[in-house]
């Protein structure tokens, strides 16, 4: 095929239209699907594949952390299929080890895309299942300890051929999960995303020729690629090493270390994980894609942040990862609570580069994205439920400005739940949603606070379960900024006792004469406290979030 060179502005124009159908498909998706998780919470990405499998385009909403997810699966299609690939063909994978995938309630959904008898494209989409089977609902909480008691693991798999759905296969992947008319509605929700990417990229290439959109492919990824080079030149030669420990893996092991070293110099940027901690049996291992787009993330934030995200990035950095780490678990490892860790690795490439680039890394934010699960029988339909949700927390203080509160952070940029829609669609009361007072850490300027749920069940008990970071280990400052506060999970009895549960807890059951309180952390300030601007300082008095006494003790006023 004799190479097309594209003008800058047709090539701008059209990576704005394969944007735009990754974005269209995104929201497809979300109006689509049955579950709060992915039609409230957002809990879903979409994007588009050359050929090759390598990266194109993905929505402007989806979740950093889902790239690698997405990536593994096309990877595992392409090398196992190969040329037995169809028009109308369909595939679905999400075990880490046998598909690519990230963890088994991402579900990926692809479907090639041809033009004039020809492969040209993939239409993809993972969605986030709020059950996928296993020995807990959600497969999201502690105690697990190998892949088998997470869920249903699906390899690469053919679910549509030709047009036709497999409806063998399909009702075992519903037999094996909770909630089995939910999961078909957001099944078929990811199924019409697809089809409607594969539609409008079929519409491109009918206005431009396939030849001339996938030399157009080419071009996107290496002028991101040299992009990324350029950004990366901003980093002095050198070698910048950092660590920071995971507070536990809800099994037995604590202080789980995360090491890195971060060489750059003519030869290329390395990414050298060796000193982390070995995988452990708690399920807090982080599979290599998703490790590796955590560096990718953490680099486009510091570096660039407009910066498109597609194959062109992956491509300009060599992450080291040790087999059988916590960074780069064997098989059976547990996965399911990975983006805990792969939040903490982000916080790491961060300390790694402060010395490097002061102005561009904030202090330590909440380090987590604090998945919990309420589940039970709802007395008014006589229908089991299940409730998921990631709850956000403090980001970092930064060079110039304060850190956000209770927001989503890094690796994760899901919405929260609104009250109404878990008191219209679960038998749940939700007693106080707000902001941790005192939880940001103090600085020139101050981290971002944390925030807190109380939920009570009603009418009947339920089970609670969760996984939290940042519960034992303070969000740290930089530049001389203070830590921010831990978070917690408790359980508060009819007469106002608080006991505190684990970190990571693999269930417990909860009357409607007890509240479930969630609390995040807060986030780590960035620069001396005493820099701090007075009308700053005063602003903090009127906003409520910080008491008298914590001012007093961190700013002398």
């Amino acid at each position: 095929m004799t190479k097309l060179v594209h003008d800058p502005i047709t090539l701008e124009i059209l990576s704005n239209a394969l944007r735009s159908i990754a974005d269209e498909t995104f929201i497809a998706l979300q109006k689509s699907a049955y579950s709060t998780n992915i039609k409230e919470r957002h809990d879903h990405s979409t994007a588009l594949f050359d050929a090759k499998g390598r990266l194109i385009v993905q929505s402007q909403k989806s979740l950093p952390l889902h790239v690698g997810a997405i990536s593994g699966t096309i990877k595992a299609l392409i090398g196992k299929f190969q040329d037995d690939v169809h028009p109308g063909d369909v595939f679905v994978g999400n075990d880490p080890y046998a598909a690519g995938g990230s963890h088994l309630p991402d579900i990926c959904v692809i479907a090639p895309v041809f033009h004039s008898g020809r492969l040209v494209a993939f239409s993809a989409c993972t969605a986030h299942h709020a059950d996928i089977g296993g020995s807990n609902v959600g497969g999201a909480s502690g105690g697990l300890t190998e892949i088998f008691q997470e869920g249903f693991r699906l390899p690469m798999v053919r679910l549509f051929s030709r047009g036709t759905l497999l409806t063998d296969l399909f009702e075992v992947m519903l037999l094996n999960v909770r909630g089995e008319e939910e999961r078909k509605g957001d099944y078929y929700a990811q199924f019409a995303a697809i089809s409607l990417g594969s539609k409008r990229l079929t519409e491109i290439c009918d206005r431009y020729s396939a030849d001339f959109v996938e030399g157009a492919f080419d071009e996107i990824i290496q002028r991101t690629h040299d992009r990324m080079k350029r950004a990366l030149s901003l980093i002095p030669d050198g070698e910048y090493y950092f660590e920071d420990v995971m507070d536990d893996d809800g099994v037995n092991a604590t202080n789980l270390r995360i090491a890195l070293t971060i060489t750059k110099s003519d030869d290329g940027t390395v990414f050298d994980f060796t000193g982390t901690a070995p995988q452990t049996p708690g399920n807090i291992n982080s599979p290599l894609n998703d490790t590796i787009s955590t560096v990718i993330f953490a680099l486009k934030c510091v570096l660039d942040p407009a910066i498109p995200s597609n194959h062109g990035v992956l491509s300009a950095v060599k992450v080291i990862a040790p087999e059988g780490s916590l960074v780069n678990p064997k098989f059976p490892a547990a996965v399911t609570n990975r983006s805990a860790t792969d939040q903490r690795v982000v916080d790491v490439i961060i300390g790694a580069l402060a010395k490097a680039l002061p102005d561009q890394v904030v202090g330590a934010s909440n380090g987590s994205n604090t998945g919990i699960y309420i589940y039970g029988k709802d007395p008014r339909t006589g229908r089991d439920y299940y409730f998921f949700e990631t709850m956000g927390g403090g980001f970092g203080g930064r060079a110039s400005k304060d850190g956000k509160d209770a927001v989503q952070v890094y690796m994760t940029n899901t919405a929260n739940t609104p009250i109404e829609a878990i008191e219209r669609e679960f038998p749940l009361l939700v007693e106080e949603y707000s902001i941790v007072s005192d939880s940001g850490g103090p600085g020139k300027f101050r981290g971002g606070c944390g925030l807190k749920r109380v939920i009570r069940p009603r009418f009947v008990d339920c089970t609670f379960g969760g996984t939290g970071e940042r519960f034992s280990h303070k969000p740290w400052g930089i530049f001389g900024g203070g830590e921010g506060e831990s978070g917690k999970f408790a359980i508060v009895s009819e007469d106002g006792m608080e006991k505190r549960l684990p970190n990571k807890i693999p269930k417990t059951v909860v009357s409607p004469k007890e509240q479930i309180v969630m609390q995040t952390a807060g986030s780590g300030g960035y620069g001396q406290p005493e820099e701090r601007a007075a009308e700053l300082i005063e602003a903090d008095r009127r906003s409520g979030k910080f008491t008298a006494e914590y001012i007093s003790k961190n700013y002398g006023g």
